[in-house]
């Protein structure tokens, strides 16, 4: 009787048709008409899905509320067999599964602790039957939906076409359905984007040649610059860094400004669409106020706690509860761990950083002269690639001990532990992922002292200095690098791994069964041959882009190309994911989810943050305003209003400062005398700075330039700041969450569907009161 009732509360939680009416409203804009005006004129299918191909998976002329047998009369109901359809039977016998005893017992329930304890070696949903076919799809037909989501979905002749949404909610439910989606529409909104990060630097390619600073790096032959590190480094010229001082301008150019702006009302654009999008979609799906109705306790929550028991105040039915001290005292644990783990990352950081101040010296003593002239760069690759390294081997250890966190705090519901274990997984991963970015961009460079009063790590090491070009070159290296590696890494094994994988399986299987031929299996052996969805779900899919809406807004002023580098990557992902779960994993069971969950919340905090490190990158590790206030108070065009390349004139010689030799300290002194350049020993050398030559009355004090510089930035960052969040809660204000023909069309339906209940029930009770007053009277006929 148990197993019934279970199975009669997931049914209605169902949304089944009701009723043939009207259900699309067309609400026709100026806008859509202009717009399918414009679509004539392009070619017929440019992107679009091929829609014949595809079944009508739903009827589009009723309305849909959630099944109850009571109302069962209410219902469409061709058959029976098919009413519910396959990935909603799956759930029903799912739910039933795990909540069935198998032993009487204290926790001998369900089939999660079945599969734990090795009883069963793999519980999941069967594929459709194969997703190839001899006949092709376009004669023949599609032989069943995994065929069909193969050819329109999963193939790489389709990369440009839209995805079919529906199918893939259908198959994998509405959950795996609405990832796709955002992924999607994710993925779509980078097209501008990238577009604008592309134009940002090509214009620092076609004003390369108009470029004042990095003329006059590059002819800088008579600026000796000071060793950059202790002993080992030699005096060079400025000329020789010419260089990187030309590809520094393509990413910190005029347009950078205006292009961290753009990206930060982008964000806020995407998430804002995003949401209207995410309505539509919940109401197509039937997804509208479904988790709070019908979201249920975790297994596991009931067998830790289910001698404790209280009202449920919404259902009013006895349930399990977690004391207020019981839960406090295991958030404080959880919270400790998580301050542990990230305290590990920062020790990681600290080893980076001591293996760049200790490396950079032995590269500039190097024997290949190659390494040699280009210690700094030499030490800045290598670096980020041991960085890169460790950040996939901590990626292992966070794993485990987010897991481990998480079931401690023991969730209530599936969502709170999802929820749970997705945010320390990111705080892990994020700390982990950006915080060597973090410290060259703000670190770097910033707090080393100047030549004769070198500040030091440990009292021993000199802390490492910024390149004569400045120190955007080394987080555009960092960014680059790191992008392009995690990207590749991730691609291979979300698809390689699972291929190799398969492939071994297949081998072996052919090996015990003696033959090299193609075995002909039933389906659910050739299923339990494919790899399974990783036990976490969706997690690694969603953490994956997060990450890179992080590397794509956080720095993108010091690095305009990353968007078109996620836009590439995307394009791919799309196909490789759709790959993955339609060939080479067993199929998951479908789930519903009626939005993303907490990674909105993520994206929000991700964008708040962008505003914030892009003012202070712009202000600090870019030269903007260093240039900005030279060019309207020192420069030639000083008090005129101008700042033109001709107001920069002289601005690399300004931005240098002169130490003489003779103050180097003993450990710092170089072996070099400088001799090379002049014939004669050096008496001064330059180094980036805006302090008073050593004849001064204050030697190596800072300069009136340099307060100047520090009070621009400074202002610089409050009004950026103001400025780009002033904008952003005004298109958050702007911008409806609901589209108006939506909510008109929820409005409609509502009322419609309260009028036929109503309607219903009255001619229920007009019927039954007909046949009272007729049994009524055969009872008054029969009276003697």
């Amino acid at each position: 009787m148990g197993f019934l009732l279970d199975w009669l509360h997931f049914c209605c939680s169902s949304r089944r048709k009701i009723y043939y009416l009207p259900r699309r409203y067309k609400f026709m804009s100026r806008i859509d008409k202009q717009i399918s005006r414009f679509r004539r004129w392009l070619p017929k299918k440019p992107m679009r899905l091929d829609k014949e191909t595809l079944p009508d998976l739903e009827d589009s002329d009723c309305y849909t509320a959630p099944f109850s047998q009571q109302r069962i009369h209410h219902f469409i109901i061709h058959n029976k067999d098919t009413f519910f359809n396959n990935a909603t039977r799956s759930r029903i016998v799912h739910h039933i599964l795990q909540r069935i005893k198998y032993e009487e017992g204290k926790n001998k329930i369900g089939l999660n602790r079945l599969l734990t304890n090795g009883s069963y070696e793999a519980a999941f949903p069967l594929h459709e039957g194969s997703y190839r076919s001899k006949n092709s799809i376009k004669t023949h037909g599609a032989v069943n939906h995994r065929h069909l989501l193969y050819e329109c979905w999963a193939s790489w002749g389709v990369w440009y076409k839209y995805q079919p949404l529906d199918l893939v909610r259908r198959y994998f439910g509405e959950k795996i359905g609405l990832y796709f989606a955002w992924l999607g529409w994710y993925t779509g909104m980078l097209f501008p984007a990238a577009f604008i990060g592309l134009f940002v630097f090509l214009y620092g390619v076609t004003t390369l040649d108009h470029c004042q600073v990095s003329k006059e790096v590059c002819q800088a032959t008579d600026i000796i610059m000071c060793p950059v590190c202790d002993k080992y480094c030699p005096f060079m010229r400025l000329s020789d860094s010419c260089v990187y001082a030309k590809v520094t301008h393509l990413f910190d150019n005029g347009a950078t400004v205006f292009f961290a702006v753009f990206m930060a009302v982008w964000a806020t654009v995407f998430l804002e669409f995003w949401k209207r999008r995410r309505a539509v979609i919940a109401y197509d799906w039937d997804l509208i106020d479904w988790e709070e109705e019908e979201e249920e306790i975790r297994p596991q929550f009931e067998a830790k706690y289910s001698k404790k028991e209280r009202m449920n105040p919404i259902s009013g039915k006895p349930e399990p509860y977690q004391a207020f001290t019981d839960k406090c005292s295991r958030l404080i644990v959880s919270a400790s761990g998580i301050f542990f783990m990230i305290c590990v990352v920062i020790a990681a950081v600290f080893g980076i950083v001591i293996y760049r101040v200790v490396t950079v010296s032995t590269f500039a003593a190097f024997k290949w002269a190659l390494i040699r002239n280009n210690s700094q760069v030499a030490t800045t690759g290598t670096a980020v690639c041991i960085n890169f390294c460790i950040i996939m081997l901590l990626n292992v250890l966070y794993e485990k001990v987010a897991l481990l966190l998480t079931n401690l705090e023991q969730p209530r519901t599936e969502s709170e532990w999802e929820n749970s274990f997705t945010l320390k997984m990111f705080l892990f991963q994020f700390v982990n992922l950006n915080s060597s970015t973090f410290y060259i961009a703000f670190f770097l460079g910033r707090f080393t002292g100047h030549p004769g009063a070198y500040l030091r790590l440990i009292n021993r090491w000199r802390l490492e200095e910024c390149h004569p070009s400045g120190c955007l070159i080394d987080l555009c290296m960092q960014m680059g690098i790191i992008m392009v590696l995690k990207q590749t890494w991730n691609n291979f094994m979300e698809l390689g791994y699972p291929l190799i994988q398969n492939w071994w399986t297949r081998r072996k299987v052919r090996q015990e069964h003696g033959t090299e031929r193609k075995i002909n299996f039933p389906q659910w052996e050739k299923d339990y041959n494919l790899q399974p969805m990783n036990a976490y779900g969706l997690f690694d899919e969603y953490l994956e882009m997060i990450l890179q809406f992080g590397f794509t807004t956080i720095f993108v002023a010091a690095f305009p190309l990353a968007p078109l580098l996620a836009l590439l990557n995307n394009i791919i992902e799309i196909r490789l994911d759709a790959y993955k779960f339609v060939t080479q994993w067993r199929r998951p069971l479908a789930s519903r989810a009626k939005d993303i969950g907490i990674w909105y919340g993520i994206l929000e905090g991700i964008g708040i943050l962008s505003v914030i490190t892009n003012a202070f990158v712009i202000a600090i590790t870019s030269d903007f305003i260093p240039r900005l206030v030279y060019a309207y108070k020192y420069g030639p065009c000083a008090g005129q209003g101008e700042a033109g390349q001709k107001c920069m004139v002289g601005y690399v010689n300004a931005s240098l400062s002169v130490f003489r030799i003779s103050d180097f300290e003993n450990r710092s002194e170089p072996e070099s005398d400088g001799s090379e350049f002049s014939g004669t020993p050096l008496k001064y050398c330059r180094y980036r700075d805006y302090r008073d030559p050593p004849h001064s009355l204050a030697p190596y004090g800072y300069t009136l330039q340099f307060w100047h510089v520090l009070a621009a930035r400074l202002a610089f960052i409050i009004v950026f700041e103001h400025l780009v969040f002033c904008i952003k809660h005004l298109i958050s204000y702007l911008i409806p969450d609901l589209p108006k023909d939506l909510r008109d069309r929820m409005r409609r339906e509502k009322y419609l569907i309260q009028e036929m209940m109503y309607e219903a029930e009255l001619e229920r009770l007009q019927k039954e009161r007909k046949e009272r007053k007729k049994n009524g009277k055969a009872h008054h006929n029969e009276w003697p």
